[in-house]
């Protein structure tokens, strides 16, 4: 769906997924390399991957510019850039070059450095995590005596070794670093002395054991100096945002990348896409959103009432009533959608609402284009039926009715039952033997296995999977990303 530069009127448009590439190259959407925002919508990363791939080669930057790709784990990054270094159908031109795959934060703050100049922005935020860690050590020395502080100080007694006081540091510099993504309101608040936190309705005053969350905050400002809450992430961010919003032409154009992607990211916080959509003023913004569900799924799970999508850039299933009570939301939806659908969902509908928020506001439109590929799902396994029927937003009552039997053999969905990691490890790889046995296609760079914590089974990893030479049948080529620069030997 495209909508109207000039009058805001949205265009459908209907497009297949087999040709993702026309969807992003329709002559009527948009130039190559013009300004805008570009959001597709596909069930499969692969096809989201293709989508790229064509976009890449079809539009190629000059070659001295750099392709800005921002994804969420390193392993996505692997993983395209991999398919860019190969050639034919299934890859990209053969050469995976001049292409930087940052992660949000890290985009995010290079985008308000080139814009607000380097001078007014420092290359890293003495409240970021990590310094800020540092300053909080040193001040939580000076609590004891204050009333309010009388919750962190318990815990701190007996800290003869100052373990405590580093753990909670950490803990707290991980807290109000999230809090300047996520809640830089509540920190707006605290700093002008609102002892309260905002949210739906009326703003609520803090409960007595967390008053000290605010004083905090005020001695952590108070310690960095005047210029504080405007070197947070929260105060750069606000500078940013306005800047790009009454950024005149005769200014010329701001330091910004001319094409920003971002791909596959679960979901983003509404401090980035605010960032990323005013940016789209000046520079191609290209959202690849990884989306179970070709129906419009907003409203089937809690919180329907925090909602403000319009709607429009999903249909409606067929049949489905446009408004449902509350007790009908999870009968018309898949329950696996339902339970586990919230992150997504709220990522959908926070993009939605803030590119109807951007039209309005600054001197043009935001042209954006909105392309759905979603691709049907081979159901004659188990977990092509799982994703077809979650894609297809079928209830749980439809499912039965369907009547599926699962073949015979059918190996798509396992589960396995381990005592240790290590055995969990063991398994993978005697597993993925099975698979390369049994498809003599699959290649070992078709592959991404994700575990919740990298450091805790990379030893594993590498102790079963390292163990077979060059020569040995069972040796499986693997490569561990996402670990931490400790915890590599270089």
């Amino acid at each position: 769906m495209q909508r109207n530069a000039v009058s805001g009127v949205p265009l459908s448009w209907e497009f297949s997924p087999v040709i993702v590439g026309v969807v992003l190259n329709h002559r009527h959407v948009m130039s190559p390399i013009e300004p805008g925002l570009i959001v597709l919508h596909s069930n499969r990363m692969e096809v989201l991957r293709d989508g790229l791939v064509q976009w890449l080669a079809g539009h190629p930057l000059d070659p001295l510019e750099t392709d800005i790709i921002t994804v969420q784990s390193n392993g996505i990054a692997q993983w395209l850039r991999s398919t860019l270094a190969r050639t034919g159908a299934d890859g990209g031109p053969g050469i995976a070059a001049a292409l930087d795959t940052p992660m949000p934060s890290r985009l995010m703050w290079s985008l308000y450095r080139r814009v607000l100049g380097e001078a007014q922005v420092p290359e890293s935020s003495p409240l970021d995590e990590q310094p800020l860690t540092w300053r909080l050590m040193r001040l939580l020395s000076n609590i004891a005596g204050r009333a309010v502080y009388a919750p962190l100080q318990r815990f701190l007694d007996d800290d003869a070794d100052l373990r405590k006081r580093y753990q909670l540091a950490e803990r707290l510099a991980d807290l109000f670093d999230q809090y300047q993504v996520y809640r830089a309101d509540w920190l707006a608040d605290w700093e002008a002395g609102l002892d309260h936190l905002r949210g739906p309705g009326e703003p609520r005053a803090l409960d007595a054991d967390q008053l000290w969350q605010a004083a905090l905050w005020r001695d952590i400002l108070a310690d960095v100096g005047p210029q504080a809450a405007a070197l947070g992430r929260a105060g750069v961010h606000e500078r940013f945002v306005e800047a790009l919003r009454h950024w005149q032409a005769s200014q010329g154009r701001p330091d910004l990348p001319r094409r920003i992607v971002v791909f596959g990211v679960s979901s983003l916080p509404r401090q980035s896409l605010e960032a990323l959509i005013e940016a789209a003023r000046w520079t191609q913004v290209l959202v690849c959103v990884h989306n179970p569900c070709e129906y419009h799924w907003a409203d089937i799970v809690e919180g329907r009432s925090l909602l403000r999508s319009v709607k429009r850039h999903q249909q409606l299933k067929p049949g489905r009533p446009a408004e449902l009570d509350e007790d009908s939301l999870h009968a018309q939806a898949h329950p696996l959608l339902a339970s586990w659908g919230r992150q997504g969902r709220d990522y959908i509908a926070l993009l939605e609402e803030l590119e109807d928020e951007s039209a309005n506001q600054g001197s043009e439109p935001i042209p954006f284009m909105v392309a759905p590929a979603f691709a049907e799902v081979d159901e004659t396994t188990m977990l092509g039926a799982l994703q077809d029927d979650i894609r297809g937003l079928r209830s749980l009552a439809d499912v039965k009715e369907a009547g599926r039997i699962a073949a015979a053999g059918d190996s798509s969905v396992h589960f396995h039952i381990a005592h240790s990691a290590l055995r969990e490890v063991e398994i993978l790889h005697d597993q993925l033997l099975a698979a390369f046995n049994n498809d003599p296609e699959l290649q070992p760079d078709d592959i991404i296995v994700m575990v919740p914590d990298i450091e805790q089974y990379a030893p594993y990893i590498e102790a079963v999977f390292g163990l077979y030479g060059p020569e040995d049948r069972r040796r499986i080529p693997y490569f561990i990303v996402d670990r931490g620069p400790g915890q590599v030997n270089t």
